[in-house]
């Protein structure tokens, strides 16, 4: 399987370029992301996955090792092909992507032409453990397995209070501060409701 190529671009669209490396011109798919990174450079080491079917071969190129990762995690959920994770890339960008789905926000997946209800669902099923435990950034980590975010959830919705409007600002405290007690979230959070 090929992970790189290196060498000269010799065209460039917004979804598809050719990398001359070895005196072989080689048409690689990429998303408008990666087009917007690479746009005016001469050479560059495209990060690639192929797609390898009965009748054809198919590139799909990348400027960065986490745009990749996230492509092949949308592909490996079912209904959701190389052209469609390509789609999705060109709509919002990885980190985009992955706070959507961990932060299971149906709406901003489904906002992507082709993603209806039923596959926007499925991917934050199929894929909200593996980013969470995977997650390493700061920002992603406030959603991410975060056992006393949700105790703090449950507790206040037990006092009557609606689920969502609780959810955004937890959200919003542990973002500003990640180690608080589960008393000290939910004292805060009664504050602001």
């Amino acid at each position: 399987m090929i992970d790189y190529i290196k060498g000269a671009i010799t065209q460039i669209t917004p979804t598809f370029l050719t990398l001359e490396c070895g005196g072989i011109g080689y048409f690689v798919n990429i998303s408008i992301s990666t087009f917007s990174k690479l746009e005016g450079k001469t050479e560059y080491k495209v990060l690639v996955h192929e797609v390898i079917r009965e009748d054809s071969h198919l590139l799909f190129g990348f400027a960065d090792s986490e745009e990749r990762d996230i492509f092949r995690l949308l592909i490996s959920v079912s209904g959701v092909g190389a052209n469609t994770a390509r789609m999705m890339l060109s709509s919002l960008n990885s980190v985009e992507i992955e706070k959507a789905i961990i932060g299971s926000d149906v709406n901003v997946l489904k906002s992507v032409k082709g993603i209806g209800l039923k596959t926007a669902q499925r991917i934050i099923i199929d894929l909200k453990d593996k980013l969470g435990k995977q997650a390493g950034s700061g920002e992603i980590f406030a959603f991410a397995d975060n056992t006393r975010r949700e105790e703090a959830l449950s507790a206040l919705v037990m006092l009557g209070f609606a689920k969502s409007a609780v959810s955004k600002i937890l959200d919003k405290i542990v973002k500003e501060e990640k180690n608080l007690t589960v008393e000290d979230m939910i004292k805060r959070a009664l504050k602001n409701l």
